[in-house]
């Protein structure tokens, strides 16, 4: 069964955009998204993994028991195998599930440098919101992003909805595990 409405897809070693998703993009969208329907909307996004759990395993369960992908673009998510892992695999269940969307990417960075295939998608612009800092939420664009929030959760309602049934067959990829690198002198 579907245990997520929406897996937040991005590039974990971009601070600053996990903190713009922390602080902004994932608690605003979760509480309209939260207010415009009927049942519970359950958003995963990696800062819930519990300490002392398998961190890759964790997310190839989150991917495969989420309905929508979200992907937050910058040009080196492109290069990122996880996240390209999180996406083919997404395209993938879309392909195994007559052709329906469900891949909703969000740009928070300088498009100019995604493959043609990405902007293919008609990704969201959010770049002039892409401010990391809590105060973002005191500055008048925040009224703006805000209304952003609010376009993008009716179309991720849509998407929600018309996700195919959920299958425990749906692919997952992931990424070879790098080795554990070598230290290059031995402590004492």
């Amino acid at each position: 069964m579907y245990e997520y409405d929406i897996f937040i897809s991005y590039r974990r070693t971009a601070s600053d955009i996990s903190e713009w998703i922390r602080h902004h993009f994932h608690p605003r969208l979760s509480e309209v998204l939260d207010n415009n329907l009927y049942d519970d909307v359950k958003i995963f996004f990696d800062d819930q993994v519990r300490t002392g759990s398998s961190w890759p395993e964790e997310l190839r369960s989150a991917l495969q028991r989420s309905r929508v992908l979200v992907p937050v673009c910058s040009p080196k998510y492109f290069r990122d195998e996880l996240c390209l892992a999180e996406w083919y695999s997404m395209a993938e269940r879309e392909a195994l599930g007559a052709g329906r969307p469900l891949i909703y990417p969000v740009i928070f960075c300088d498009s100019q440098h995604f493959p043609d295939w990405a902007h293919a998608r008609r990704p969201r612009d959010l770049q002039q919101w892409n401010h990391p800092f809590e105060h973002f939420q005191t500055a008048p664009a925040y009224l703006d992003f805000n209304q952003q929030i609010k376009q993008i959760a009716a179309e991720l309602e849509e998407l929600i909805e018309r996700a195919p049934e959920w299958r425990d067959d749906w692919p997952v990829r992931t990424p070879a595990a790098e080795p554990p690198k070598r230290a290059r002198m031995p402590r004492f």
